[in-house]
């Protein structure tokens, strides 16, 4: 048989669960065992929350890197090709680690049936086990408690943030979601969480398994100093840092989980390097601007009502723009929360079709449906992104501001959008 390229793979695993998503650990662990899959590294850090988990894995890993560590980075979903999800020393997996991985866990599999995201998780430990990593910090796919990543137990977790998404498969309230974002903790390892006040289903879960809850506001502080720069302090111990290239408020929350949860696990990191991490991390489609014939457009990936709410904070942070919004959601998303959560900072709306993103997606008129009674369900339809982007560039005032969100699959549909038009 002739072997496998990555897309071929890529191919494959996609068909080899009857569904998409599977919670529950017995089958990806009975995998691993047969792997002989161990600690990917030295110490691990897994990050699972509502929203910004991606950005915190970016802190902790340009925090790590800066310190001259040895970090690998595992995150999902990608943007533009799956080797983005597997990071070692700052470098995207190639093909070829990737197709080694991929082989490495069907050898193993028997009759086990694996989902794509638990042949990608198993992929990622079996080439982080192979590096002599220092630290690995690895993202939770979906919840916590059953998710895939959860298979390691982790030195060290952080919950970002505790929010209702993901309803059908995380329970309908935030205690229920909560207690299953919390399943990552470890019984006696620190627990990071970046809430003010975290669910209690959250703090009960830490309190029974004797986690080191570490509550920012609490037990460590983010506290803003002027436009460039900012403190991150506990009992003792205070430093100043510049302000991230990440935009958004909220970004001075994520780098001080990143930063609390590094202190936890006791490596050696100084100051400098803390700077330089804050300063340095980057991650695609998180607020990402650009600019087209005076017309400010913004590119982000949030997808839910908390999201959504974030983007309203930086929004009302800036300069006073007319600002359109480019939505494109998929079928699954509370939709008309999101709206709400934006519609004092929206001036008009352009709602673009998903078919091409596969079963959740949907065409712009089911998504007017959706929204109807809220400000965007007489929004310009369009049929995807691309048209929708087009569109509200040209409705743009010279100095106005275009947004387009609402999935990780509209931020990459944008990115190409506007890349090409480089």
């Amino acid at each position: 048989m002739p072997a496998r390229s990555l897309a071929d793979w890529l191919d494959f695993i996609e068909r080899q669960h009857p569904k998409t998503i599977a919670m529950g650990l017995d089958r990806v662990r009975e995998v691993a065992a047969r792997m002989g899959l161990a600690k990917p590294a030295r110490k691990t850090l897994v990050v699972g929350g509502t929203n910004g988990k991606g950005s915190t894995v970016a802190f902790a890993e340009a925090i790590a890197r800066a310190q001259g560590l040895r970090v690998g980075a595992y995150t999902s979903p990608h943007l533009h090709r799956y080797n983005e999800r597997v990071r070692i020393d700052g470098r995207d997996a190639d093909d070829a680690a990737l197709v080694a991985g991929f082989e490495a866990v069907e050898a193993a599999r028997g009759d086990v049936p694996l989902t794509y995201f638990e042949y990608g998780t198993l992929c990622a430990l079996w080439l982080f086990q192979r590096e002599a990593l220092d630290l690995a910090v690895l993202e939770v796919g979906l919840g916590g408690r059953l998710d895939a990543v959860n298979i390691v137990d982790a030195d060290a977790a952080i919950v970002t943030t505790v929010d209702l998404d993901h309803q059908d498969w995380l329970g309908g309230d935030i205690e229920a979601i909560g207690f299953e974002k919390a399943g990552i903790a470890r019984p006696f390892k620190p627990l990071v969480l970046g809430d003010d006040d975290p669910p209690a289903s959250v703090l009960r879960h830490a309190y029974a398994i004797g986690a080191q809850a570490w509550r920012i506001a609490n037990d460590f502080f983010a506290e803003r100093i002027d436009a460039e720069r900012w403190r991150w302090r506990e009992v003792g111990f205070s430093m100043e840092l510049p302000m991230p290239a990440l935009a958004a408020p909220v970004q001075l929350r994520n780098a001080a989980c990143a930063i609390a949860a590094l202190r936890a696990l006791r490596l050696r990191i100084d100051r400098e390097a803390y700077r330089q991490g804050v300063r340095d991390a980057q991650v695609a489609g998180r607020l990402q601007r650009f600019q087209r014939d005076g017309v400010e457009v913004l590119v982000d990936v949030g997808h839910n009502p908390q999201a959504a709410r974030a983007l309203v904070a930086w929004l009302r942070a800036q300069l006073q723009r007319r600002t359109l919004a480019v939505y494109a959601a998929l079928a699954d998303k509370d939709a008309p929360g999101v709206v709400e959560a934006l519609a004092d900072a929206v001036d008009g709306w352009h709602l673009a079709g998903t078919l091409d993103a596969g079963p959740r997606g949907q065409a712009a008129d089911a998504l007017a449906k959706r929204l109807h009674g809220t400000p965007a369900a007489n929004g310009t339809r369009h049929a995807d992104l691309d048209a929708g982007l087009a569109a509200a560039l040209a409705d743009a005032a010279p100095d106005g501001r275009v947004l387009a969100f609402g999935s990780f699959h509209a931020a990459a549909q944008a990115l190409r959008y506007l890349n090409a038009a480089d």
